[in-house]
Formats: structure tokens, sequence, C-alpha cells
């Protein structure tokens, strides 16, 4: 078949393009890690090999990158004798090593018995393209395979052995003196991203630094903290003062995070203290440096982080590629929600009495009163009643993780649970909740006083009112402190009560602007809200107690609330004849809070514990028990090590699951999550670890200190390997598909 014209034309352009299509399918032309660095060995001699690289142009190897191991039984490998490289300052790692064109470096070797007839060798190493696109390789790990010339056997106790011993006795670092501090444990630290710090220890051969006596500190670092080091896996060294402890020999690279950095914080000072021995020869008394480290510039985080954190977690989790996009838009729906809330507060009979206080005060302006100047003063009773509030939110920002852990306490929890009942009985009728009588009568002295209708006097009065009001808004105000201390962010402490008071202010601000003439007046209404907040205070109550009683006690009180509940609206009684709409409404809410309630009292005296489901299992037979996931409980940085150490002896994964008993997403973790087969399939070759912080003492603070957690719930994964996987560490909850999908993740690669 003859093609036309235009077809040969472009068949001949189609093969012209086709031996350029695998060169375009790379990235801009860049080369595979083992064609960028050619890498040869050989024997040149008993005892001695030989490793050559040839590199490309426009490509250099690290120096401190390169490492060579052996799996050949009866053969021990000597130091790498490598050339002087080229010093240059690298963006991310300091002052390094590098190599351009070729490297040779011999490797000596022993042989102890037979020699085996090859040497295998595993050759690391790291480079990077040094033009544009200018980017690193990873770490690569190349097998060599050499030959081994046969040696001829020297007689037992010869000659040949006896010299051998000699010259490995007069080689070994032990006849040596020690080195200085300085020299022994070379230490530096830079900044590898705005947020991220990178240290770096170096050791000369037969050195070792203890991983569990070293500290970080930033002295006067203006309100800069650091998070956990993120250490890699030590080596287990059997010491001769502390047993088996965990070291490092060489050189280790250790990840530091910072948070709370201020855009203006150029430098800051970083204090290690560390400790480190002489293998076999003196320890060092404990040591300390201080390095002064300059930051990037703070506007690069964005781009930075990300990069960061793919590089040392080899990827993002979902959650973590969505806290960014997600942590504005939630942060205002949250301001707003405290704007709802004190909505709702204003219209309780803890800030009714405000209003008539406001309306005198604008009644004092007399003849000069307009509607744009009843607005003024509202606003200012408003705002400056908002300044009591505001300074509660920037407290609990500024107290933070430290608030939310002393809220933790049982004590604490039974204290604001009885508050939470008390305030309930005053909703009652029971008691009034109000400041003494001293104190009321001081604070309306002052208020005599003040110039009805002048701003400075309706300024004064708003700050007076707050505190009038204040004992009678603390449970629902404690409840929004607890929440804003959990985010330990001042500014946002401040600005959510700020909205709060605001939204309690909102309708003083419209009553006020109408000097009066819209003032509701006292009826059976404010009964009824009074009763509805003193069943949601006792809800509160009963929450709170979730987090330390037995989920028996839990269910017998939700269940005599509810009941309560429904006697109150009318569950018991008949309808009388021609009842409104809303009568009815209300018994047949009645009848089912009843029913509810009932189903809690009889499920919690048949022993159900899931108040959720109470009456499940009380049927024809007992519902099949859930199997509960094999865990081993730890106990502090040293129990959470041994098993990890365990674990990755023996070749398996890790998962470790941060539990209190307060923590009410622990408890749905372990009772929907845990027990579901796919969830235990995935974690069918798992060693599993719980480390319970309810008692939160200094272990368990250390812990979750190490690995930068505030508390529960928390799940970490960690590969064969035993370092985490921080792509995949989940913080709170998660439904048992995704749950297994992300235990799948963690054994891959």
């Amino acid at each position: 078949m003859i093609l036309a014209r235009p077809g040969r034309a472009a068949l001949a352009l189609l093969c012209l393009l086709l031996p350029a299509l695998p060169a375009g399918a790379q990235d801009d032309h860049l080369l595979e890690v083992t064609d960028a660095f050619r890498l040869t060995a050989s024997i040149e001699a008993p005892g001695r090999a030989r490793l050559h690289w040839q590199i490309a142009p426009h490509y250099y190897l690290y120096r401190s990158r390169i490492h060579v191991k052996t799996s050949t039984p009866g053969v021990t490998l000597g130091e790498l004798a490598l050339p002087d490289g080229l010093k240059k300052h690298d963006e991310f790692l300091g002052d390094v090593e590098v190599y351009h064109d070729r490297i040779d470096a011999a490797l000596p070797y022993t042989v102890d018995g037979a020699a085996p007839a090859t040497l295998t060798l595993a050759v690391q190493f790291q480079g990077c393209h040094e033009v544009d696109p200018k980017i690193c390789y990873p770490p690569y790990t190349q097998q060599l395979s050499l030959p081994l010339p046969a040696a001829p056997a020297a007689a037992p106790g010869g000659l040949a052995e006896a010299l051998g011993q000699l010259g490995g006795a007069s080689r070994t670092d032990h006849d040596e003196l020690p080195l200085p501090p300085e020299q022994a444990f070379a230490f530096e630290a830079i900044a590898a991203a705005p947020d991220q710090l990178l240290l770096r220890w170096r050791m000369p051969k037969g050195y070792y630094l203890y991983r569990d006596k070293t500290t970080l500190s930033l002295p006067a670092a203006d309100g800069i903290a650091l998070g956990a080091p993120q250490w890699p896996a030590p080596t287990l060294h059997a010491d001769p003062q502390f047993g088996t402890v965990a070291v490092y020999f060489d050189e280790v690279d250790v990840p530091v995070a910072l948070s709370g950095r201020r855009a203006a914080t150029q430098t800051l000072t970083l204090q290690a203290k560390f400790q480190g021995c002489q293998d076999g020869g003196i320890c060092y008394p404990p040591m300390t440096r201080q390095v002064r480290i300059a930051l990037p510039a703070a506007d690069a985080a964005a781009a930075a982080a990300p990069a960061a954190d793919s590089a040392a977690a080899g990827g993002q989790s979902e959650e973590q590629r969505l806290a960014g996009a997600l942590q504005q838009r939630g942060r205002w729906l949250a301001l707003l929600s405290f704007f709802g809330f004190g909505l709702l507060l204003a219209f309780t009979p803890c800030v009714f009495p405000m209003i008539p206080i406001l309306s005198g005060l604008i009644a004092g302006a007399g003849t000069r009163l307009s509607t744009p100047r009843a607005f003024a003063l509202s606003l200012v009773y408003v705002l400056a009643s908002s300044v009591v509030f505001t300074a509660a939110g920037v407290v609990a920002g500024l107290a933070g993780a430290n608030l939310q852990a002393a809220f933790q306490q049982p004590w604490i929890l039974w204290g604001f649970a009885l508050l939470f009942v008390l305030l309930a009985l005053s909703m009652f009728g029971f008691y009034e909740l109000q400041l003494p009588a001293s104190w009321q009568s001081r604070l309306a002295a002052v208020s005599n006083r003040q110039q009805g209708g002048s701003l400075a006097g309706v300024a004064v009065m708003g700050v007076l009112s707050a505190l009038i009001v204040g004992p009678c808004v603390a449970p629902p105000l404690a409840a929004a402190v607890l929440y804003i201390g959990q985010t330990r962010d001042p500014l946002f402490g401040g600005l959510a009560l700020f909205l709060l008071s605001l939204g309690m202010g909102a309708p003083l601000l419209a009553f006020g602007t109408a000097a009066g003439r819209l003032l509701p007046r006292s009826g059976a209404w404010m009964e009824t809200v009074k009763a509805v907040f003193g069943v949601a205070f006792l809800g509160l109550a009963v929450w709170m107690l979730s987090r330390i009683l037995d989920p028996l006690w839990i269910m017998l009180m939700s269940g005599a609330l509810l009941v309560a509940c429904a006697v109150y609206l009318g569950a018991l009684e008949r309808l009388r004849e021609g009842a409104s709409g809303w009568a009815r409404l209300w018994k047949a809410l009645g009848l089912l809070l009843l029913i509810a309630g009932a189903a809690e009292l009889i499920g919690a005296a048949a022993g159900s514990r899931d108040p959720l489901q109470p009456l499940r299992g009380l049927g024809g037979g007992a519902p099949p028990q859930a199997v509960a996931l094999p865990f081993h409980a730890v106990k502090g940085v040293d129990g959470v090590d041994r098993a990890l150490a365990d674990a990755a002896a023996q070749g398996k994964p890790v998962m470790l699951d941060f539990y209190a008993d307060w923590c009410v997403s622990c408890k749905e973790m372990e009772k929907f999550v845990y027990t579901k087969p796919q969830v235990q399939q995935a974690l069918a070759g798992y060693v599993l670890l719980k480390a319970d912080v309810t008692a939160n003492d200094d272990a368990d603070q250390a812990l979750l200190k190490r690995y930068g957690l505030l508390g529960p719930p928390a799940t970490l994964f960690f590969g064969k390997d035993g370092q985490e996987r921080r792509g995949l560490r989940l913080i709170g909850y998660e439904d048992a598909a995704a749950f297994a999908a992300r235990a799948q993740r963690a054994t891959e690669g």
C-alpha cells in the first residue's frame, strides 16, 4: 500500500517524535540515580577493597551520606578512607563536604576463619543536582558482590595469627588518648524551615552519644516552643554504667519542630545538654552547648512546611492536608458560635437584670436623648461589659494545655458537676444565686454616683454589670473557657469571649436604642426559660461525670433526668377537652422522653453498659461479644522505647494508642473502631501498644511531650524499622473503614 503525501509526512513526523518520548517523560532530563552516580568496586588486595564513583556533570555527592555495610558472615569492615571533599554551605544542611567528577576510596576488611567466596556490600549514598531543576535524591543503597581471592590458611597459633592479633591490638581506639569534648561531640544546628530546626551531632569512630541524656531548650525564646525531637532508630548498646541504653555512633540528624514563632523573630538561641562516652574508654561529664540560629523569613512557612513534612514523614495524611484549608474556616465558625451562645445567654434570668440598669442610665440623658444618642450609650455599655469577659478569654488562651490538663482531674470534674447542679437548682427556684449583700451595696453606691447619660458613667456601669451577672453565668462561661484553653491562642480566646459578650449585649443594644419602649416584662415565659436551662445544666453535669464514672451510673442518672423532664412536660397527665396543638406537642415529646428514660433505667438494671443502646441483648439471646484487640500496656518514654526496640527486632510494625479514662473519643475508638473485623484484620501483624495517660503524671507528660501531643486521643504508627510514619498519625476519632485503610498504608513501602 502506498501512502499519500500527507500520510507519509505524518508518519515521518511520528517516527521522529518517537525517540524523544522517553526523554520527554523524564523530569527535565534528570538522570537516574545510578546514572548520575555510577558506582563500581573491586578487590585490589586481600583485606582491601576499592570503591569508585563516576559522578555526572552538574551532580555532587555528600561525604557524610556515604555509608558501607556488609552481611557476609565472618567479615568485618574497617572505616572507608574517603578523600577530602569540597567544602560548601548547603541551604538546608549547613557546612558540608561534597564530591564532583569522581571518588576513589579504600575499604579495609578482615575475615575471621575461612574466607567466603564473595563479599557482599550494601553501599548507601546521597547526592544532588546543582543546576535547575535543583533537586536532591533520596538516600540510595546499591548492592555489590565482589569475589574474594582465596587466602592461604595459617596454622593455628602460628606467626601469621600472632602478627594479625598484634597489628589489630596496636590499632584499637581504646589505646588512644580521649579527644577533647568539642572534637569528640561536634554539635551544630540550622533552620531547615521557618518552623523546623535540624540538629546534628558528629562523633569520631569509637565514640557514642546517649539519646536519653539529651535535653533541648530555648533560653529567652519569647514564646517560641520546641516540639519533641524526632530521633532516628538508635543502637542498643551495652553500657558499663547504665546497662542497655539507646546510643548513636558516627553521626545523627534530629529534626525538631518550632511553634509559636512570631514573624518578627529572626534569630534564636538553642541550648543543648548531652552526654556521651568513648567506647571502652571514659565517659564525658554532661556537656552544654549554645548555638545561635538564623531563621528564614516567616512568610516562607506556607511553602516550606509542606516540603519539610513530606521529606520527614513520607507524605502528609489526609488530616494534615485538610487542616490548613479548614483551620481558618473552623475558627470563623467557632467565633460565630460564641456569638450565638451569647444571644442564648442574653435571654436567661442572669442577664435580664442588666436591661433595667441600662434603661435607667439612658433615661438620665434627659432631653438630649435621641435614637443615635441612645444607640451610642447602649454600645458603650455593652463594650465595657465585654472587657471583663475578654480578659477571661485571653487568660484561658495563655494558659493553654496546662488549663486543659488541670480540668481533667477527677476532683475538678466533680466540682464543676456540683456547680452545674447548684445552678440548676437555682434555675428551678430553690434559691437565688447572687453576690453577697455587702458587695452589692458597694457596687450600688458606686453606681449611684455615676452621672446618668454620660459615656464615662455608662462605661463604668458596663464593667460593674458584668461583675454582677458574672457569678450567674460562671458555669457556661467556664465551659467556653475550657474550649478556648485547648486552642492555646490568647488572641482567639479574647475574640471568642468578646463575641460571646457581644451576643449577650445585642438584645441590650436593641432595647437601649428603643429607649426602653420594647422592654419586656417578667412573666410565665421566664419561668419556662429557667426550667429549660436548669435541665441543660443537669445534663452537662451528667456529661462531665461520664468521663470518670462507670457507664452504669451514667445510665441511671440519664434515665432519671429524662423521666423527670417527661413528668414536667405532662407525659403522665390527661389532656383536657379541646387542648391546643402546643399542648399535644409537649405531651408527645414528654412521652418520648419517658420511654427513653425508662429504657435507660431498665437497661442499667439488666446489666447493660451502653447508654446509646441500653436494651441491646435483652431479647432472645445475648449479642455476640466483640473481641477486644490484644493491647500491651506501656508506661512512659522508657516503656515505649523498649517495646519499639523489641518490635523492630521481630520485624513487626507497631501501633501506639494514647488513652485516658476521661477521653470520650478514646472510648468511642475502643467501642466502634477497634472491635470491627476489618480493623482487626488490618492490625493482625502489628504489635499493639496502649499508653494510658489517665494519671497525667510526670511520666505521662514526658511521653506526650516527646511526640508533641497535648493529650489523647492519638494513634501513632511505626514501621518495621521502628520509625514513626508521621504522615499517618491520627489525632481524634476516625471510622472503622478509614482507620483500616490507614493501618494498611502504614505497612507499605
